[in-house]
Parts: C-alpha cells; structure tokens; sequence
C-alpha cells in the first residue's frame, strides 16, 4: 500500500514539474510586438520604427530602411505610438492619403499637411490645392477654357480622433469672358470618422452676380469614403439645390390661371472608385445620375480625376 501511495506522490510531483518547465519554456519565447511610433520633426520629415533611447538631448529611433537614426530633441514636432490600423500587412506604417479631402466635386473637414500639394485633372478642367499651414489650405481651379476662374481657401478643426470641422469658401469670377461675372460660396463641413473611412455633410450659401443682377441659394452635400488610400476605394458624392418652381392651375368656374410656386430639389449623385497604385497618384472613375422633381437621369458622360502629388 505505501509502495502505491509513494509512485502516485512521485508521478503527481513529477508531472507538476514537467508542466511548470513547459510553461516556464512558453513564457520566455513568447513572441512581444514591438511597439513602433512616428516622430515627425519640424522640418516635415516622418521617421517610423522603435525607440533606442529617449533623453534632453536627442530621440534615438530604429528604422527599417535607415537603421538607427539620431534626432536632436529641438528638431522633434510630435512623437506618438502607432497602433495596428495604421500598419499594413507587412507591419510598414501607412500614412494618410494625399487625396484623402477630396471626392468628386466637393471636400471635407480633413486639411492637408503643410507641403502637401497635388493636382487633380478631370475632363471639365484642372484644379490645383496646395497645404500651406497645418490645418489650413488653399486651391484654385478653372475649366479647360480658363472660364470660370475659382480661388478656395479651407480652414479644418479638430474636434476628436473622428470627428473634424472645416470652414472655407469658393470665389470665381468669369475671367477674360465675361469679366462682369462674380460668384462666392461659404459652406462648413463636418466629417466623421478617419481619412481612410468616413461619412462627410456639408452645407454653403452659393450667390452669384452678373452687371446689376444677383441671386442666391443654398447648397448641401453628403460624400463619402470607404478603404481610402488602398489600392481600390469606393467613393461617394452628392450636391443638392432646392429650387423654386411655379406650376399654374387652371380655374373653369373663373376661366383663369393660378401660379403658385414650391420648392424641388435637384441633385446629382456620383458613385465611383478610386485606384491608387502609389501615394503620388491615383485615378478615379463615378457615373453620375441626376434628380430633379420626381425624375432620375442618367448623365452619359462619365466623372473621370487624374491625381497627382506636386
């Protein structure tokens, strides 16, 4: 009996020492993520891998490409972790797309990064936009004929990690054609979400002036984006107009007309996608249908952009 007792007390000891080497074996070669941070310095440059060493003097950081580099901390503007929505597949980090506040025809509340410039040519004419502060950016664009002329100016805010609001206005004139003619657009954007996914609303007040004679009315948008600065992204976008419209009713008993006026929306609707093979260029394909008063149209032409970093 105390021969069976003495092997079972022997083999409950000795596999409670094999499981605690084994564990102690997986503990040490569990495999820890490097942790990996962006340091951008005040001159514009984006240095991503590992910190060496941090102290008063300088930030050592490991890259993948260049090795260790050595950054004077004066010359440090941000240093934040990255986490895993910002890294592809193969771990590389993935900046935000160049294009990224633009979809057709209007913008969002993103800004771009100060020297960002690009061009975007479509088949009406070329616009230009170039980041000329942080959170602020101007642009011009014109058709292929140079009429009209358009100046646009974009001031973004911050509210949250996904959420931001943009300010700006549009304001053309008829150029060398008809050189009477001014136009200037207000609007605000809200944008929701990230530059590689989001939804985007946005609202202005478009008038225009032609000799003694102005009008005015107001504009509103819903875009949007999903899997922006990928190889393929969907892109979406809208421009709404109320209009006023007069419809005359006959009366028989009186044998006269009525006029009366009411609002109709007009809106054009441009689904599309987007292919980037790199982040100095991408090109951009949408099929337009338009609204107006009950009735959907089809345009035949299609919304083709050519985007290229400058």
């Amino acid at each position: 009996m105390s021969k069976i007792l003495f092997i079972t007390i022997f083999t409950i000891a000795f596999c409670n020492l094999s499981e605690n080497q084994i564990n102690a074996q997986t503990d040490s070669t569990e495999f820890v993520k490097p942790r990996l941070f962006l340091i951008t310095t005040i001159g514009g440059g984006e240095f991503v891998g590992t910190i060496i060493s941090d102290d008063s003097k300088e930030v050592v950081i490991k890259t993948k490409d260049r090795g260790e580099v050595s950054i004077p901390k004066y010359q440090v503007k941000s240093m934040k972790e990255l986490e895993e929505g910002q890294l592809n597949k193969d771990g590389d980090y993935v900046s935000d797309p160049l294009f990224a506040t633009r979809y057709f025809i209007t913008t969002n509340s993103f800004p771009l990064k100060k020297g960002d410039n690009y061009t975007s040519l479509n088949l009406f004419g070329p616009e230009f936009h170039f980041g000329v502060g942080e959170k602020f950016g101007i642009g011009v664009m014109t058709s292929w004929f140079g009429i009209p002329i358009i100046g646009t100016a974009k001031y973004s805010i911050n509210l949250s990690e996904t959420a931001n609001v943009g300010i700006g206005a549009l304001v053309g004139t008829g150029s060398w054609a008809v050189p009477d003619f001014f136009g200037a657009l207000p609007f605000g954007t809200l944008t929701f979400g990230t530059s590689k996914s989001n939804i985007n609303f946005s609202a202005g007040y478009g008038a225009i002036s032609v000799g003694n004679g102005a009008d005015g009315t107001a504009l509103f948008s819903v875009a949007g984006a999903i899997g922006n600065g990928g190889k393929v992204s969907f892109v979406f976008d809208s421009f709404i107009v109320p209009i006023n419209r007069s419809q005359s009713t006959y009366n028989p008993n009186t044998g006269n007309y009525t006029v009366s006026t009411y609002k109709a929306i007009f809106a054009l609707i441009i689904p599309g996608v987007r292919l980037q093979t790199n982040d100095d260029k991408a090109f951009q394909i949408g099929f337009a249908g338009a609204y107006f008063d009950g009735d959907v149209v089809p345009l035949p032409v299609p919304m083709v952009t050519w985007f290229r970093r400058l």
